[in-house]
Protein backbone atom coordinates (compact mmCIF):
# COMPACT_ATOMS: atom_id res chain seq x y z
CA UNK A 1 0.00 0.00 0.00
CA UNK A 2 0.98 3.82 -0.28
CA UNK A 3 -0.11 6.79 1.22
CA UNK A 4 1.39 9.79 -0.19
CA UNK A 5 0.36 13.77 0.35
CA UNK A 6 0.44 14.61 -3.68
CA UNK A 7 0.73 12.23 -6.80
CA UNK A 8 2.06 14.60 -9.45
CA UNK A 9 -0.58 13.59 -12.70
CA UNK A 10 2.60 14.38 -15.19
CA UNK A 11 5.46 11.83 -15.63
CA UNK A 12 8.23 14.04 -16.91
CA UNK A 13 11.49 12.52 -16.18
CA UNK A 14 14.03 11.71 -18.84
CA UNK A 15 13.84 8.21 -17.76
CA UNK A 16 10.41 7.64 -16.97
CA UNK A 17 8.58 4.61 -18.82
CA UNK A 18 5.41 4.90 -17.78
CA UNK A 19 2.93 7.22 -15.20
CA UNK A 20 3.08 6.09 -11.45
CA UNK A 21 -0.41 5.54 -11.58
CA UNK A 22 -0.06 3.14 -14.24
CA UNK A 23 2.83 1.30 -12.59
CA UNK A 24 0.51 0.95 -9.30
CA UNK A 25 -2.40 -0.43 -10.99
CA UNK A 26 -0.16 -3.10 -13.10
CA UNK A 27 0.71 -4.74 -9.28
CA UNK A 28 -2.03 -4.43 -8.05
CA UNK A 29 -1.08 -1.67 -5.25
CA UNK A 30 -3.56 0.25 -3.62
CA UNK A 31 -3.16 4.04 -2.97
CA UNK A 32 -4.27 6.82 -1.42
CA UNK A 33 -3.20 10.11 -2.60
CA UNK A 34 -4.36 13.82 -0.91
CA UNK A 35 -3.39 12.75 2.85
CA UNK A 36 -2.08 15.55 5.20
CA UNK A 37 1.02 13.24 6.04
CA UNK A 38 2.56 15.81 8.28
CA UNK A 39 -0.85 15.30 10.65
CA UNK A 40 0.35 11.78 10.42
CA UNK A 41 3.40 11.38 11.21
CA UNK A 42 2.64 13.38 13.89
CA UNK A 43 0.37 10.68 14.81
CA UNK A 44 2.42 8.19 15.01
CA UNK A 45 5.08 9.76 16.52
CA UNK A 46 3.21 10.60 19.39
CA UNK A 47 1.27 6.73 19.46
CA UNK A 48 3.86 4.75 17.66
CA UNK A 49 3.14 2.34 14.84
CA UNK A 50 -1.05 1.84 14.53
CA UNK A 51 -2.76 -0.61 12.82
CA UNK A 52 -4.79 0.69 9.30
CA UNK A 53 -6.91 -0.21 6.58
CA UNK A 54 -6.27 1.65 3.49
CA UNK A 55 -9.63 1.71 1.23
CA UNK A 56 -9.94 3.01 -2.08
CA UNK A 57 -12.25 3.08 -5.16
CA UNK A 58 -16.24 3.92 -5.10
CA UNK A 59 -17.90 1.41 -2.52
CA UNK A 60 -15.98 2.93 0.73
CA UNK A 61 -17.23 1.55 4.22
CA UNK A 62 -14.94 3.39 6.91
CA UNK A 63 -17.14 0.97 8.91
CA UNK A 64 -15.44 -1.84 7.67
CA UNK A 65 -12.28 -0.14 7.24
CA UNK A 66 -11.88 0.04 11.09
CA UNK A 67 -12.85 -3.21 11.66
CA UNK A 68 -10.62 -4.41 9.61
CA UNK A 69 -7.25 -2.24 11.03
CA UNK A 70 -8.97 -3.44 14.77
CA UNK A 71 -9.24 -7.03 13.79
CA UNK A 72 -5.44 -7.42 12.46
CA UNK A 73 -3.48 -8.97 14.99
CA UNK A 74 0.07 -7.06 14.64
CA UNK A 75 3.13 -8.77 13.17
CA UNK A 76 4.72 -9.52 16.66
CA UNK A 77 4.79 -13.10 16.27
CA UNK A 78 4.36 -13.64 12.39
CA UNK A 79 6.84 -15.46 10.21
CA UNK A 80 6.25 -13.76 6.69
CA UNK A 81 9.72 -14.56 5.28
CA UNK A 82 8.65 -18.23 4.04
CA UNK A 83 4.88 -17.06 2.65
CA UNK A 84 7.01 -14.23 0.89
CA UNK A 85 10.12 -16.64 -0.19
CA UNK A 86 10.66 -17.88 -3.45
CA UNK A 87 9.66 -21.52 -4.17
CA UNK A 88 12.80 -22.99 -6.22
CA UNK A 89 16.06 -21.78 -6.36
CA UNK A 90 17.55 -19.76 -9.21
CA UNK A 91 20.61 -18.25 -10.19
CA UNK A 92 21.27 -14.48 -10.33
CA UNK A 93 24.21 -12.66 -12.51
CA UNK A 94 22.78 -8.90 -13.31
CA UNK A 95 24.87 -6.68 -12.05
CA UNK A 96 24.19 -2.99 -11.00
CA UNK A 97 22.82 -0.47 -13.02
CA UNK A 98 24.75 2.18 -15.35
CA UNK A 99 23.71 5.05 -16.43
CA UNK A 100 26.25 4.98 -19.94
CA UNK A 101 23.51 2.12 -20.98
CA UNK A 102 20.77 2.66 -19.29
CA UNK A 103 20.63 -1.21 -17.79
CA UNK A 104 21.78 -3.59 -16.01
CA UNK A 105 24.09 -5.84 -16.90
CA UNK A 106 25.26 -9.74 -17.08
CA UNK A 107 28.06 -10.29 -14.71
CA UNK A 108 30.77 -12.59 -16.08
CA UNK A 109 31.68 -15.88 -14.20
CA UNK A 110 32.44 -15.18 -10.70
CA UNK A 111 35.47 -16.02 -8.31
CA UNK A 112 33.21 -16.88 -5.25
CA UNK A 113 30.01 -19.37 -5.53
CA UNK A 114 27.51 -17.22 -2.74
CA UNK A 115 24.09 -18.93 -1.81
CA UNK A 116 21.36 -16.24 -0.76
CA UNK A 117 18.45 -17.12 1.70
CA UNK A 118 15.53 -15.36 0.11
CA UNK A 119 13.26 -14.12 2.89
CA UNK A 120 12.06 -11.88 0.75
CA UNK A 121 15.22 -10.65 -1.01
CA UNK A 122 16.02 -7.25 -2.89
CA UNK A 123 17.35 -7.16 -6.17
CA UNK A 124 19.77 -4.54 -5.69
CA UNK A 125 21.50 -6.67 -3.19
CA UNK A 126 22.14 -9.71 -5.34
CA UNK A 127 23.44 -7.05 -8.07
CA UNK A 128 25.91 -5.41 -5.43
CA UNK A 129 27.21 -8.91 -4.65
CA UNK A 130 27.29 -10.06 -8.33
CA UNK A 131 28.98 -6.71 -9.40
CA UNK A 132 31.44 -8.05 -6.79
CA UNK A 133 31.89 -11.58 -8.63
CA UNK A 134 29.93 -13.93 -6.74
CA UNK A 135 28.04 -16.17 -8.64
CA UNK A 136 24.77 -15.76 -6.88
CA UNK A 137 22.12 -19.22 -6.34
CA UNK A 138 19.26 -17.84 -4.39
CA UNK A 139 17.25 -20.75 -2.27
CA UNK A 140 13.97 -20.75 -0.57
CA UNK A 141 13.67 -19.63 3.31
CA UNK A 142 13.11 -23.30 4.23
CA UNK A 143 16.14 -24.92 2.66
CA UNK A 144 18.21 -27.06 5.35
CA UNK A 145 21.65 -26.06 5.76
CA UNK A 146 22.80 -29.51 4.71
CA UNK A 147 21.16 -28.74 1.79
CA UNK A 148 23.00 -25.68 1.32
CA UNK A 149 26.24 -26.79 1.96
CA UNK A 150 26.17 -29.53 -0.56
CA UNK A 151 26.60 -26.78 -3.18
CA UNK A 152 30.10 -25.84 -1.72
CA UNK A 153 29.16 -22.14 -0.94
CA UNK A 154 32.29 -19.98 -0.62
CA UNK A 155 30.20 -17.42 1.64
CA UNK A 156 25.99 -17.72 2.07
CA UNK A 157 24.03 -14.76 2.90
CA UNK A 158 20.92 -13.69 5.02
CA UNK A 159 18.39 -11.81 2.92
CA UNK A 160 16.36 -9.07 4.30
CA UNK A 161 12.56 -9.94 4.75
CA UNK A 162 9.21 -8.81 6.57
CA UNK A 163 7.54 -10.00 10.09
CA UNK A 164 9.27 -11.12 13.44
CA UNK A 165 12.25 -12.74 13.12
CA UNK A 166 11.60 -15.04 16.41
CA UNK A 167 9.55 -17.23 14.95
CA UNK A 168 11.55 -18.33 11.83
CA UNK A 169 12.89 -21.25 14.02
CA UNK A 170 13.85 -23.11 10.37
CA UNK A 171 16.12 -20.29 9.57
CA UNK A 172 17.87 -19.98 13.34
CA UNK A 173 18.85 -23.61 12.98
CA UNK A 174 19.84 -22.87 9.12
CA UNK A 175 21.99 -20.28 10.24
CA UNK A 176 23.93 -22.35 13.15
CA UNK A 177 24.57 -25.28 11.65
CA UNK A 178 25.79 -22.78 8.68
CA UNK A 179 28.17 -20.90 11.19
CA UNK A 180 29.24 -24.46 12.78
CA UNK A 181 30.79 -25.11 9.16
CA UNK A 182 32.80 -21.87 9.09
CA UNK A 183 31.34 -20.45 6.23
CA UNK A 184 31.53 -17.05 6.17
CA UNK A 185 27.92 -15.29 6.50
CA UNK A 186 26.43 -11.58 5.82
CA UNK A 187 22.73 -10.58 7.06
CA UNK A 188 21.04 -7.72 6.27
CA UNK A 189 17.66 -6.34 8.23
CA UNK A 190 15.94 -9.97 8.74
CA UNK A 191 18.84 -11.60 8.04
CA UNK A 192 20.99 -9.67 10.56
CA UNK A 193 18.59 -10.44 13.11
CA UNK A 194 18.53 -14.12 12.24
CA UNK A 195 21.85 -14.23 12.34
CA UNK A 196 21.64 -12.33 16.15
CA UNK A 197 18.83 -15.20 17.72
CA UNK A 198 21.37 -17.96 15.98
CA UNK A 199 23.95 -17.09 18.04
CA UNK A 200 21.85 -16.69 21.39
CA UNK A 201 20.79 -12.74 21.21
CA UNK A 202 17.26 -12.03 21.32
CA UNK A 203 14.86 -9.53 19.72
CA UNK A 204 12.26 -6.90 20.35
CA UNK A 205 9.62 -5.26 18.52
CA UNK A 206 10.32 -1.57 18.14
CA UNK A 207 8.01 1.19 19.27
CA UNK A 208 8.11 2.95 15.90
CA UNK A 209 10.77 1.09 13.77
CA UNK A 210 12.97 2.78 11.20
CA UNK A 211 11.56 4.02 7.99
CA UNK A 212 13.26 6.20 5.58
CA UNK A 213 16.78 7.17 4.12
CA UNK A 214 18.09 9.79 6.09
CA UNK A 215 19.02 7.35 9.42
CA UNK A 216 22.75 8.22 10.76
CA UNK A 217 24.69 5.38 12.00
CA UNK A 218 28.09 5.20 13.83
CA UNK A 219 30.26 2.88 12.84
CA UNK A 220 31.68 1.84 16.33
CA UNK A 221 35.07 0.49 15.50
CA UNK A 222 36.19 4.17 13.25
CA UNK A 223 33.57 6.39 14.86
CA UNK A 224 32.66 7.32 11.20
CA UNK A 225 29.28 8.32 10.90
CA UNK A 226 27.16 7.22 7.80
CA UNK A 227 23.59 7.95 6.50
CA UNK A 228 21.83 4.61 6.07
CA UNK A 229 18.49 3.68 4.62
CA UNK A 230 16.18 1.80 6.93
CA UNK A 231 12.70 -0.14 6.92
CA UNK A 232 12.62 -2.28 10.03
CA UNK A 233 9.92 -2.67 12.62
CA UNK A 234 12.00 -5.13 15.16
CA UNK A 235 15.98 -4.69 16.62
CA UNK A 236 18.11 -6.75 18.35
CA UNK A 237 18.91 -5.81 21.95
CA UNK A 238 22.48 -4.66 22.55
CA UNK A 239 21.45 -6.03 26.20
CA UNK A 240 21.35 -9.89 25.16
CA UNK A 241 24.23 -10.47 23.04
CA UNK A 242 26.58 -13.10 24.18
CA UNK A 243 30.16 -12.95 24.52
CA UNK A 244 30.45 -14.31 21.29
CA UNK A 245 28.49 -11.65 19.09
CA UNK A 246 29.97 -7.43 19.58
CA UNK A 247 28.25 -4.48 18.53
CA UNK A 248 29.65 -2.81 15.84
CA UNK A 249 27.39 -0.35 14.76
CA UNK A 250 24.48 1.82 16.20
CA UNK A 251 21.76 4.33 15.39
CA UNK A 252 22.12 7.96 16.60
CA UNK A 253 18.52 8.62 16.26
CA UNK A 254 17.48 6.45 19.39
CA UNK A 255 20.70 4.28 20.42
CA UNK A 256 19.19 1.01 18.75
CA UNK A 257 21.86 -1.92 17.90
CA UNK A 258 22.51 -1.09 13.80
CA UNK A 259 25.04 -4.03 13.26
CA UNK A 260 27.10 -7.15 15.09
CA UNK A 261 29.74 -9.35 14.29
CA UNK A 262 31.11 -12.80 15.76
CA UNK A 263 34.29 -12.99 17.57
CA UNK A 264 34.55 -16.66 16.49
CA UNK A 265 33.29 -17.09 13.30
CA UNK A 266 33.47 -14.93 10.21
CA UNK A 267 29.67 -14.07 10.43
CA UNK A 268 28.62 -10.06 10.52
CA UNK A 269 25.25 -8.14 10.33
CA UNK A 270 23.83 -5.07 9.43
CA UNK A 271 19.96 -4.08 10.27
CA UNK A 272 20.00 -1.27 7.70
CA UNK A 273 20.14 -1.44 3.59
CA UNK A 274 23.43 -0.89 2.26
CA UNK A 275 21.61 -1.70 -1.09
CA UNK A 276 19.81 1.05 -1.23
CA UNK A 277 18.98 2.74 -4.24
CA UNK A 278 19.30 5.35 -5.72
CA UNK A 279 20.98 5.74 -2.02
CA UNK A 280 22.64 6.49 0.19
CA UNK A 281 25.86 4.65 -0.48
CA UNK A 282 27.72 5.57 2.59
CA UNK A 283 26.99 2.05 3.98
CA UNK A 284 27.61 0.03 0.89
CA UNK A 285 31.41 -0.97 1.64
CA UNK A 286 29.82 -4.01 4.17
CA UNK A 287 29.89 -5.94 0.86
CA UNK A 288 33.18 -5.40 -0.11
CA UNK A 289 33.66 -6.65 4.09
CA UNK A 290 31.92 -9.42 3.05
CA UNK A 291 33.98 -10.02 -0.28
CA UNK A 292 37.04 -9.80 2.24
CA UNK A 293 36.10 -12.64 4.64
CA UNK A 294 35.56 -14.63 1.46
CA UNK A 295 39.16 -13.85 0.18
CA UNK A 296 40.32 -14.81 3.51
CA UNK A 297 38.55 -17.98 3.52
CA UNK A 298 40.37 -18.53 0.35
CA UNK A 299 43.41 -17.60 0.91
CA UNK A 300 43.53 -20.05 4.22
CA UNK A 301 42.55 -22.93 2.47
CA UNK A 302 44.57 -22.86 -0.36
Amino acid sequence: GLVVRDCPPLASNWRSRQPFDRYLRERGVIALAGIDTRRLTRLLREKGAQNGCIMAGDALDSGHALRQARAFPGLKGMDLAQVVSVVEPYNWDEGVWRLATDGFPTTREGRYRVVAYDYGIKRNILRELAQRGCRLTVVPARMPAREVLKLNPDGVFLSNGPGDPEPCEYAIAAIRELLDSGVPVFGICLGHQLLALASGARTVKMKFGHHGGNHPVQDLDSGQVMISSQNHGFAVDEATLPATLRPTHRSLFDGSLQGIARTDRPAFGFQGHPEASPGPHDVKPLFDRFIALLDARAAARS
